[in-house]
Formats: C-alpha cells, structure tokens, sequence
C-alpha cells in the first residue's frame, strides 16, 4: 500500500506535468532557448577540457626539460657546445640538439613548422614510428628526406608526387622527398609539421655549424627534473629553461584564456536568458493567477502550489539540460566543435582535424546547471509563491 504522503506528491506531480502539457507550445519555445544556452555553455567547456586532456595525452613523450638561449630577452640560437657543460650534471640521461623554425608559404598563406633533429639520438625515438600512416623517419645522415603532416600533405597538393620545394634564405631552394605521413591522430601537433634531418634543417634555414635552435634533455629520474632544471640555470644564466610541467601549463592556459574570451562572447545569449527569466519572474499570466487562486479556493494549501510550480520548472530544466549537454556533446565528439573551431584554433590556416573526446567531471555539470538552471527554479518559484499568499478572491479577479 502507498503511503498517504508519497500518493499526495504523485498525484500533485502528476498535476504538473498535466498543466505543462496545457501550455505545450508556450513550455517547448522555453525550452528549446533553455537548452540552447546550454548547449553553448556546455560546448565551450567540453571543448576546453578535451583540448587540455588531450595536449597533456601527446605531451607525454616531450622532453623533460629545453634549453634556449636568450639575448637582449631574445631567443638566439644556442651552440651544440653547451651540451658538454650540462653532461657535468648528475642525472641527465641525454642531450639532444634540435632545430625548429617556420616557413611562410605565399601561395595560400600558411605556415609549415620544421624540425630537424635525429631521431636515433632520443629515448623513445623508435615509438615515433607509431606516429606515421606509412614511412618511416629519416635517418641523420639521410639528407633530402622529410615526414610531413596530413594537412601539410593537403596543402602542398602531393597526392602521389614524392617530392617538392622550399626556399632557403637566400632564395634558393632546397629539394626534399617525402618519406613518411603522420597519422591523422597526432593531428593535433604533427598537422602542419615537417621532420627532417638536423643538417637538412640547418641548410633550409641557414644556420651556422654548430648551432641550434635549443637543446633538449632527458632526464633518468622524473623526481629530479626541477632540481636539474635549476642547476642548468644556475650554471648557464643566459639560457631559458623550460620543463615539461611548464609547456603542459602554458598549452592549459592558452586553451583557457581562449574558452574564456568565446564565453564572455556568450553573455548576449546569456543576458537574452536572463531578461527571460527576468520577465518570468515579474509576474504571472493573468491564466495562471487565476488558476492558482481556484485552487485556494478549492482547499489546496500554498506548499502544495510551491510543489507544482517547483516539479514544473524542475521537469522543463532538467530536460532543457538533459538535451542542451547531449548535443554539445555530440557537437564536440563527432563534429569536432565545427562551430567554434575558429574560436578555439586561432589565426592557422591549417587547422587540424581534432578528435576530440569530451570530458567533464561532475563540478562542470553543477556549474553549468547553478549558472543557467538555478536563475530560472528562482523565476518561477518566486511569483507563484507571491501570487499563492495572496488572498484567493484577489487572485480570480
């Protein structure tokens, strides 16, 4: 048997999806601009935790620490000679000399990022392969060989052709034959990338023998990555040294500031939700005062109208939320966030297919519903108990 009570709620819950269902038309235009500030909200911060889940994914096998060297606040390029003062330090495991720059291409304005540096010489240079649809890396002493990303591969137009042209400094070019494709799932980092040789890179960009763009160092011991970052600073206080942690940090940020720039561009969905809610919550329909105040008359008592007006709001919220996160969901992970793409991306013209998974954690979702949910329980609790003290004959005029 039911208990007294409990049948009371159903019967007053059963009550207020009836009176939902009365006024459809007028609920379900609520609800649809309910779940699309939702779902915009909610597609902004699954976009900026995928994206930062993700970098911290790839920047797993990075170096744990890299050094540049700064002049007049300016990174130069650092000679391969300084690796010998850092092997005096207890921990280092290996030094690698890197070369990166940038290319501009004027035919379609965009840029190409080159690394040079040999692949043998890095611990974990053999999982690179992993990283390649087919190819494989060139080896140090294989000169005019490059691996290039999938949008590079795009942009160059190389369908079948193996090889192609960049310009040097000078103007001169330089020949290069492609010998491996990154996979479409680094797209993230490799998109617009070319690996080549160190000494490849070094006569693309016209850098002296000897020198490189940075160093980077692997290190034995992960616990001992800060106190070796701050002896190479200590030894060497012309150079910049940036650790692992500090990168993931700084793509955290990035993502961040750029989710929080689309978000402050969302406060004219925002405020047009909570004029809204704002309307709502001055005053109710001469229909629904009336409505009210039969049900005084009636016998019904003001906690019992609180209750309806309180199932009401909670049954078109919840399934305002409940639709305004699926398809922000289902916008990220299977459209990667085409919408806002250029928000989040930037200024690239090559922009990679991201794939991104979404993930939130429970504070997300409680954040979502008290900033957008919460403002409208309240708009809608309030007059119906402001409209419920009154006396009934008052309220059926």
């Amino acid at each position: 048997m039911i208990p007294r009570a409990l049948e009371k709620h159903l019967n007053l819950l059963d009550y207020s999806l009836g009176s939902l269902w009365r006024r459809k038309f007028k609920n379900i235009s609520v609800m649809i601009i309910f779940a699309l500030v939702i779902f915009l909200v909610a597609s902004f911060q699954m976009v900026t935790q995928a994206l930062i889940r993700t970098a911290e994914s790839v920047l797993v096998h990075t170096p744990e620490i890299t050094i540049q060297r700064m002049v007049a606040g300016r990174q130069e390029s650092i000679p391969i000679s300084y690796a010998r003062k850092f092997a005096t330090i207890y921990g280092i495991r290996q030094i690698v000399p890197r070369i990166w720059g940038y290319q501009f291409d004027e035919t379609n304005g965009a840029n190409y990022a080159i690394i040079g540096l040999d692949t043998t010489k890095m611990p974990y240079g053999k999982q690179l392969q992993l990283s390649l649809a087919e190819g494989e890396f060139p080896a140090n002493d294989q000169n005019g060989h490059v691996v290039v990303g999938q949008a590079v591969h795009r942009n160059l137009d190389l369908q079948e052709r193996r090889v192609f042209s960049l310009f040097r400094p000078d103007l001169s070019l330089k020949s290069l034959k492609v010998s491996g494709l990154f996979d479409a799932k680094t797209d993230i980092l490799t998109s617009d990338t070319l690996v080549m040789s160190f000494m490849d890179a070094a006569d693309l960009f016209g850098l002296p023998a000897g020198m490189a763009t940075d160093l980077c160092i692997y290190v034995a011991n992960p616990a001992e990555i800060e106190t070796i970052a701050k002896k190479i600073a200590d030894l060497m206080p012309d150079t910049r040294v940036l650790t692992r942690f500090q990168i993931q940090k700084t793509y955290q940020v990035v993502f961040g500031w750029r989710s929080g720039f689309a978000s402050i561009c969302l406060l004219a969905a925002l405020a047009a939700f909570a004029i809204l809610a704002w309307d709502k919550a001055s005053g109710l329909s001469p229909e629904e005062r009336r409505e009210i105040g039969i049900l005084k008359i009636l016998g019904w008592e003001t906690s019992d109208i609180l209750f309806i007006r309180f199932c009401e709001a909670m049954v078109l919220s919840g399934l305002a939320f409940l639709i305004g996160c699926t398809v922000a969901y289902i916008h990220v992970a299977f459209f990667d966030a085409g919408m806002f793409r250029p928000v989040m991306m930037g200024w690239s013209v090559l922009r990679p297919s991201l794939g991104l998974l979404p993930e939130m954690a429970v504070g997300d979702f409680l954040m979502i519903f008290a900033l957008v949910v919460g403002p409208y329980l309240a708009a809608t609790v309030i007059p119906a108990w402001r409209c419920a003290s009154v006396p009934p004959d008052s309220a059926i005029r």
